[in-house]
């Protein structure tokens, strides 16, 4: 009887975890960058999309869409990071090429994105 529970929680398991993982794949910083100037903050504790593509001088948006209080620190940059209260939005110019990675500074563990900077076209 304990065999044919565990082959069947094994054979549950075989199932179901190609289906997690897929889910968990694309959503994430290392998706493709989308070519947007704007970055959403719905209710989700997460940047939308979470990977963006630009060309250089070009200003970003972040909208916080969210209830609570966001913000977005880029990685190497000593000055204090843009906060947003819910219904604000912040803006940053990238003036220079480069992949810029950032986080929200109070939900660094969930939200983090990228803005990758391309340089400007003749």
């Amino acid at each position: 009887m304990a065999f044919q529970r565990l082959r069947a929680v094994a054979l549950l398991a075989a199932m179901t975890l190609p289906l997690a993982l897929a889910a968990c794949g694309a959503s994430g910083p290392s998706a493709a960058p989308v070519a947007t100037d704007k970055v959403d903050l719905p209710p989700s504790y997460k940047f939308v999309p979470p990977a963006i593509t630009v060309p250089a001088g070009t200003t970003v948006t972040w909208t916080n869409h969210d209830n609570f209080t966001h913000s977005v620190q880029l990685d190497g940059v000593a000055a204090p990071g843009l906060v947003m209260k819910p219904g604000e939005s912040v803006s940053q110019a990238f003036a220079t090429a480069g992949t810029f990675h950032y986080v929200c500074t109070f939900h660094s563990q969930n939200m983090q994105g990228t803005v990758v900077v391309t340089a400007p076209t003749s």
